[in-house]
């Protein structure tokens, strides 16, 4: 007798995402960006790469916890970037793709059938930081975004979770609006170490001593908002079979702890018209 499920069914019959391009989306809140040029540059390389997203389709529209699973199960860069649940994209969200797009696309030469560990863990620290920086950047300029009422309440419970008080919240974001640059760096070099040392482990009692040795940081009331836990176990599922070190990324994240301002870095060397695949 079979089960709910057969996995003799073809795919054929199952509903397919709609593709639709930057310019076929809606790009909700983008206003309140309008400050940030970075944003700017990061949506056009989108547009410029014809860059595609998914979309559910019609018999799924609105089904935001379908979305989230996919979106956290299935977060590869290789088949385009966030599920969406209709034609509407936040602003923070095309950031986010971008950066997950151009690290790609910055590693494609490697030889490798799928990504290393290392290298999404360099995209997605990448991409999550920025979120941090968009904060830093929005915070006094633009007290309507629909970004910040969600990501700073997010950001908040994240905080009290790990024991951190509301003084002590508010004195981080406070720092965060004064130097985003500096807490996208900060944040960055955590996000991408954290995960490279729990992937690594061999048990909790490994993985607790890796969460441990980073209580000190500043920005480690922060840790579990991104959600590492499923960083380390896509990486362990759909990474390339080694994960070691992988010497491209470990070029580039040298190259970002040594310049003075990593996104000034990554602009220069992802950003530029120089940087472009399609040059030369």
């Amino acid at each position: 007798m079979g089960g709910w499920y057969d996995p003799r069914m073809s795919t054929e019959t199952a509903p397919a995402f709609k593709t639709l391009s930057l310019d076929d989306l809606t790009i909700d809140d983008e206003a309140s960006f309008r400050h940030v040029a970075l944003y700017a540059d990061l949506r056009d390389a989108l547009r410029r790469d014809r860059y595609t997203f998914r979309v559910l389709p019609e018999s799924q529209a609105g089904r935001w916890d379908r979305a989230l699973c996919l979106n956290l199960t299935f977060w590869g860069t290789d088949a385009g970037g966030d599920v969406l649940v209709d034609s509407h994209i936040p602003a923070d969200v095309v950031a986010h793709a971008a950066w997950h797009h151009l690290a790609s696309r910055a590693l494609s030469e490697v030889p490798a059938r799928r990504p290393s560990a290392d290298a999404l863990f360099l995209g997605e620290s990448i991409a999550s930081a920025f979120d941090v920086y968009l904060v830093g950047r929005l915070l006094g300029h633009a007290p309507r975004s629909s970004f910040l009422e969600t990501q700073v309440p997010a950001m908040a419970d994240a905080a009290a979770e790990a024991g951190a008080s509301d003084e002590e919240f508010e004195a981080l974001l406070a720092s965060i609006a004064r130097d985003p640059d500096g807490a996208f760096d900060d944040l960055r070099a955590l996000l991408f170490d954290v995960p490279r040392a729990l992937v690594a482990c061999a048990g909790a009692d490994e993985a607790l001593a890796v969460l441990a040795a980073v209580d000190g940081h500043r920005f480690a009331p922060l840790l579990h908002r991104f959600e590492i836990s499923n960083w380390v176990l896509y990486a362990r599922a759909y990474a390339a079979d080694a994960l070691g070190p992988d010497p491209r990324v470990a070029a580039i994240d040298a190259a970002l702890r040594g310049a003075d301002g990593a996104l000034d870095w990554l602009t220069r060397s992802w950003l530029t018209p120089e940087a472009r695949p399609d040059r030369g």
